[in-house]
Order: structure tokens, then sequence, then C-alpha cells
């Protein structure tokens, strides 16, 4: 098995690299660079998208005859982890979730129509997105058959009632995709439809506090109480409700693990940095045992991360599921993640925990990671199912 990335790739990959240390990386220092919500701020994130769309680093995810760069899955491994190096990158270079996953899902499965109207706007960068499912108990989080917010057929349009809540960047989006309960079939009976902030019938009624820091938008509460969707804003067949979110939420798992390795390697390199300077007791807090083996352990740790994560990508680009590999990839690098960022504070002591680094800012956002797009626990269960299947098939090679 031959890991080596293709010249294009590695290329890409590099140029990426160079964007973050000489143009991003320094805005992190400065706090008027930032919003009220601990995120780039929006008139700096506009020019920032300006430059990394002359660097011809934008939009890896979606068609080129669209606006994007067309990488494979492999590329975007590559790409995105090198961009998460900082907390700024993603977004500026659109390769931030939730318009990630939402970009590559309407590639592949919306219509002509559906792509002009919705895909390229957020392709730009003109407008946001966001995805829709997440529901208040009793209704669906992992489990998507729980899901009560419905849509009830009328004429040639879809009247949606329900609430849903924790769905990220809602504030600040433009287009939505919504899943809806259209029937009471145990398989078939959800929906995905496209609508539009503007349209009538909906509201968002909180902005929903969290230990942040936040994406832009926020993680948001919504009511909706007689929205009406035509019936051609529908992704795919009625009751393919299901499939949507499979096909969306696969890969988008995924790219978080691509970011969250980026992260990962800032805390690593921050924490680097300190220790090769910092005296104690006469010695390099690098040249302490102690250290060196918290070191070494994270650095195994992303390594393994690494190579899961483009295992999966690889089996994707195949054209494959892939649904065992990105459950073990999301486990071990949202625990990694959450790892590095508390062992390098804990290596960097008082400046770590203060807000004159950005390890802080890593740490709170971390803790998420082992919640969002599925519980650890229920990655486990994937896995284990998997493995009650296949038995001893589990472990094949390819």
């Amino acid at each position: 098995m031959d890991f080596t990335l293709p010249q294009d790739i590695d290329d890409i990959a590099r140029r990426t690299a160079q964007f973050v240390d000489e143009e991003i990386l320094p805005l992190e220092a400065d706090s008027d660079n930032y919003d009220a919500h601990e995120n780039i701020s929006l008139e700096l994130l506009a020019q920032m998208r300006d430059k990394a769309k002359a660097k011809g680093l934008w939009a890896p995810q979606a068609p080129v005859d669209r606006g994007g760069m067309g990488l494979p899955v492999m590329g975007w491994a590559a790409m995105y982890e090198q961009a998460n190096r900082s907390i700024f990158g993603p977004v500026i270079m659109n390769c931030a979730a939730p318009d990630d996953g939402n970009i590559n899902l309407l590639s592949k499965i919306g219509t002509d129509a559906q792509k002009e109207w919705f895909l390229d706007p957020i392709i730009s960068g003109e407008v946001r997105s966001s995805f829709a499912m997440t529901e208040p108990h009793p209704g669906s989080g992992s489990d998507p058959s729980m899901m009560l917010t419905k849509a009830t057929k009328t004429g040639n349009s879809w009247k949606i009632s329900g609430r849903k809540w924790y769905i990220t960047g809602a504030e600040e989006a433009a287009h939505f995709i919504l899943v809806a309960r259209t029937s009471d079939d145990s398989r078939k009976g959800l929906s995905a439809f496209l609508f539009h902030k503007d349209q009538p019938g909906w509201d968002i009624i909180r902005r929903i506090p969290i230990m942040g820091p936040e994406e832009h938008g926020g993680h948001c509460e919504l009511v909706f109480d007689g929205l009406e969707i035509p019936d051609e804003n529908r992704l795919l067949e009625v009751g393919d409700g299901l499939k949507v979110t499979q096909i969306r939420l696969g890969p988008a798992r995924l790219t978080h693990c691509m970011r969250w390795l980026g992260l990962a390697k800032r805390c690593m390199e921050i924490a680097a940095d300190y220790t090769e300077k910092r005296e104690g007791f006469g010695i390099r807090l690098a040249d302490r045992e102690s250290v060196q083996i918290k070191m070494g352990e994270l650095a195994h740790d992303i390594y393994i991360g690494r190579l899961l994560v483009m295992q999966a990508a690889y089996q994707l680009d195949q054209g494959r599921f892939a649904r065992a590999e990105i459950s073990s990839a999301k486990i071990h690098v949202a625990e990694t993640l959450h790892k590095a960022a508390d062992t390098a504070i804990q290596l960097t002591g008082a400046l770590g925990y203060s807000k004159d680094t950005v390890l802080e800012w890593i740490y709170r956002y971390a803790r998420q990671a082992r919640l969002v797009d599925g519980a650890d626990e229920v990655h486990k269960m994937v896995l284990a199912r998997h493995y009650a299947d296949k038995k001893s098939d589990f472990w094949q090679w390819g």
C-alpha cells in the first residue's frame, strides 16, 4: 500500500500550508479579527476568501465546472488537514461545515435547476447554508427514525410543521436542507427538501448558547408552522430522506476528521515550540522524558488518525460506502483532538490556559467532536454490528 500523494494533490497541500502560514495564522493573534462568537469577522472573512480564490484554493469538494477544485476525497484529506492548522482556515477556503457537506451532497444528487438555484451560490460564497435534521426529545437525534417534523402534501407543495434544534449555521444561512417525515414507513418515511430563508412559515426562536467557540450562524432552534415548499424543491424521490442523510453524513463525518487532524497538529506545534524554548530546573522542557512521552503519544495518535482517514477516503473514492472505516476514524480522531488540546495546555501551562494562544479555543471546540455527526458510542455500535455480520471477514484487507 502506497500512501504517497499524487504530485498534483501534494502540490495543493503544500500551497495550502504556505497560504495558512503566511496569510491566515497571523490573523489569529489580533482580537479585532474575531466576531462576537469567537470566529473570524465577516468583513475580514470576505477579504480572505478573495485571496483564497486568487490562489486557487477554493471549494475543493465542488465540481470544476461549477467553480470548485474538483478534488477526489483523498485530495480533500490532504488539503483540509493543512487548512485547519488555523482555526480560520476551512471557512476561508469554503471547506467548513455545514457548507462543505451540503456542497458535496447537492453536487451528487441535485437536479440541474436545484444546482443552479441552490448549489451555485453556496459554492461561490454568495450565501451560507444549513442542514436541518436534529430535533428536541422525543424527536430524532442519532436515530432519524424518531423524526417528528412532518411534511404534508397539499397540491403541488409540502406544508412543514415541527421543530429542529442545534442546527449549525442557521442564523447566517440563506439556503436550508430540511429532512421531514412524509409517511410512517420505517425505511421510506422521510423525505428531504430545499428552502430559502425568506420563505414564510418558519422562524429561528433562539440561538442556543454553547461552550463555544461557534461557527458563523451558531447552533439554533427552529420552529416550522406552515412553511410551504414546492415539490420541485424536493431532493430525490418521496421517501428517500434517509438515503439523502446517508449520502451526506458519511463523507461529512470524514471531513470533520480531516479538519480535526489539522487542529491536533497545530496543538502539537504550539506545545513543541514552547517546550523547546522553556527551561526549568536547569533543563529544557523538551529534554525531559515525561514531556517526550506525552509528545510521542500525540504523534502516535495523530499518525494513526491520518492512516484511518486516508483509508476511508480511498474507499469513498472507489465508490464504496466505507461505513466501518468512517466510524473507526470518527472515534479515534475525535478522541485524538481532545487529547492533543489537553496535552498541549498541560505542557504550556498558564500560557495554554490563557487566550495568548488558540489552545483554549481548540480545547473548548474539541469537546463537541465526540458528539457531532454521531456520538462515539453510536459509532462503536456501528463497528460492533459490522463485526457481528462479518465475523472474521471484518478484518479483510480491501
